[in-house]
């Protein structure tokens, strides 16, 4: 039950911000394995006072494209192996998609139990 969070400079177009949303949807689906109709995504665009990324943070060397994409999942879903090909597996896809650079795209995993969870109803799902 991936929760996608995608941080993007303003100006992007709406097609733009979907073809990212799609690329994750469909790396998620086929490298993670989650489950079809998993689609939980919320996109935002920030003015650059309001998005700030370094430029060179770890030498790598960022534009004022640059994005980030946060993702909330299941504990324990991937291994470190799987996370490493999924990180490769999203910033190429949008690398061909988009031309967005590999350098611009952030990724940050965030791994929680499944109890944390409702899916609507009021109920805990997964616990």
């Amino acid at each position: 039950m991936p929760l996608v969070r995608i941080h993007v400079p303003q100006g992007k177009s709406a097609e733009y911000r979907s073809i990212i949303s799609d690329v994750i949807y469909n790396t998620t689906l086929t490298v993670l394995n989650v489950p079809e109709y998993n689609r939980f995504h919320v996109i935002s665009e920030h003015s650059t006072t309001d998005l700030v990324i370094d430029p060179t943070y770890y030498g790598i060397h960022r534009s004022e494209n640059a994005i980030i994409i946060q993702i909330t999942l299941n504990e324990g879903r991937a291994t470190l192996a799987l996370k490493t090909l999924y990180y490769k597996a999203l910033a190429d896809g949008l690398h061909e998609r988009l031309g967005l650079r590999r350098e611009d795209v952030f990724i940050n995993l965030v791994e929680v139990k499944k109890e944390n969870w409702s899916l609507g109803n009021g109920e805990a799902q997964y616990a």
